[in-house]
């Protein structure tokens, strides 16, 4: 009976050590297994999800690359940032044709897309759009302000009522195409025929005084080689195709980015400096300003 209790006091003792270097070793393997796959997984189970019938990433590394397609969605794309406030249900109301995407540019817990920083206006949500998307770009692109229409809201759409979504529908998209880039404004005032001029030197005109700078940076030239003036029709709505696009790299793009992210200037003048920049990122010379009605008959058949 003694020999017994001793042989299995010595079978309990051996099991509570197997067991115990047991469950060290397998807490070991799996904190190290394909990287952390322990913290990749609780990271991956906390991230939403959104409904079944967005097109959407495959990974949680991918939702900075996020776009909403729709069952009649098409090869082309509407990029809108918005702020607290702004209603942007017209964009998935009467644009079901096109592919959304919608920039929340102040409110981190709404929505997918979000850019690094909320600066420079619409313009860092254009080039984080161009930047997180570069490999998977719709063929057409029209970047627009979050308002609907009306004046003075929406005075600078150019279209009866100054109505967003009749200036979509009537974008000529075998123009955009043929041209790359396009002006969603055709109205030449302000901004043509020579809003920046680089020697006026007026204090007040505080994007004229960065444009030396943000070009020399931006396209990595000299001084020197900055023109005398840059114009093209106000204010920051545009459409550009997927070819067009991708006659910069993504490094120029990231660099554009960049140089919003670190300058100093207030969101105003940051965001007009890219305001009289766009057609020249996309192709077009220095002072682009199409005749007025050649414009609304060419790419939007006004004519």
């Amino acid at each position: 009976m003694l020999n017994f209790r001793l042989f299995y006091r010595y079978i309990v003792v051996v099991a509570i050590v197997l067991l115990t270097l047991g469950a060290f070793y397998w807490k070991h393997e799996v904190s190290t297994i394909s990287g952390d796959w322990y913290d990749h997984f609780e990271e991956f189970v906390r991230k939403p999800w959104p409904s079944s019938n967005l097109t959407n990433p495959t990974s949680p590394t991918e939702q900075q690359s996020w776009i909403f397609r729709g069952p009649d969605a098409q090869d082309k794309a509407v990029i809108v940032p918005k702020i607290h406030g702004e209603d942007v249900s017209w964009v998935s109301d009467q644009l079901q044709d096109w592919q959304h995407a919608i920039y929340f540019m102040d409110e981190e817990n709404e929505g997918n897309l979000h850019p690094p920083k909320n600066k420079g206006h619409e313009a860092m949500a254009y080039l984080t759009f161009l930047i997180d998307h570069y490999d998977d770009l719709p063929s057409s692109m029209v970047f627009v302000h979050a308002h609907l229409d009306g004046y003075p809201r929406a005075w600078h759409t150019d279209s009866r009522g100054y109505n967003q979504v009749r200036s979509i529908r009537s974008l000529r998209l075998e123009y955009v195409q043929e041209h790359g880039y396009a002006n969603m404004r055709c109205i030449s005032d302000p901004g043509c025929p020579a809003e920046i001029q680089i020697n006026r030197h007026e204090d007040e005109r505080t994007a004229e005084r960065a444009f030396v700078g943000a070009w020399t940076y931006m396209f990595q030239t000299n001084a020197s080689d900055v023109p005398d003036t840059i114009a093209q029709p106000c204010c920051s709505q545009f459409a550009v195709s997927k070819a067009q696009v991708l006659k910069r790299s993504r490094e120029d793009y990231l660099r554009y980015r960049q140089w919003l992210l670190d300058t100093e200037l207030d969101d105003a003048t940051s965001g007009r400096v890219f305001e009289y920049l766009w057609h020249v990122i996309f192709g077009k010379d220095p002072v682009y300003c199409p005749p007025l009605n050649e414009c609304r008959c060419q790419q939007f058949g006004r004519c």
